[in-house]
């Protein structure tokens, strides 16, 4: 969360001045250490007073699951096929790291049907919540940061967050989101 915040009071951020407040005050009751009610009081700040596109450009800096220890392989995987076409990186890149598959679309964007083993679906599948959490549009979008992040690296593109799309986990735990990137390069 105080990364985030730092972004935010970047005057590039596009996150306008007014707004820093509620956030500032959210991180100083985390600091008083109350950080698991202000975990999720961030995010649904962060719902209610940032724009779509607002939440999009700061994920695609600090998305969920960052460097979690594979970057090494996915360097090393961009440099061994950076000689591929993209289709083609994309399907080694499914089957030689074991990853989700993304769709190459004809409108110049990558989709990825995508399903972590913990956070929400672990507890639905467990059944200790039935139900969508009320921050659950800003953990998926800020999952959808860290699986940006993980296509760029092995890839080899830039991309950008185009959309995020939820269906509610109780109906369908298989694949319960869907993540549009747009290629930039």
């Amino acid at each position: 969360m105080k990364t985030i915040l730092n972004t935010m009071q970047k005057k590039n951020s596009g996150i306008p001045a007014e707004l820093l407040p509620v956030f500032e005050e959210i991180i100083q009751k985390g600091d008083s250490g109350l950080w698991g009610d202000c975990d999720d009081e961030f995010s649904l700040a962060i719902e209610e007073h940032l724009t779509q596109e607002q939440r999009f450009r700061l994920f695609e800096r600090h998305g969920s699951c960052l460097g979690t220890g594979y970057d090494k392989e996915r360097k090393a995987f961009a440099l061994d096929h950076a000689h591929l076409a993209l289709d083609e990186r994309i399907e080694l890149y499914a089957d030689l790291l074991g990853r989700q598959k993304p769709v190459l679309n004809d409108d110049n964007t990558l989709s990825l049907t995508f399903k972590c083993s913990h956070g929400y679906y672990k507890r639905v599948k467990e059944k200790k919540i039935l139900s969508l959490p009320p921050a659950i549009v800003s953990y998926f979008e800020r999952c959808a940061g860290g699986r940006l992040y993980e296509l760029q690296m092995a890839l080899g593109i830039t991309l950008k967050i185009k959309s995020v799309d939820i269906s509610p986990l109780n109906e369908d735990l298989a694949n319960p989101v869907v993540f549009t990137f747009e290629i930039v390069e």
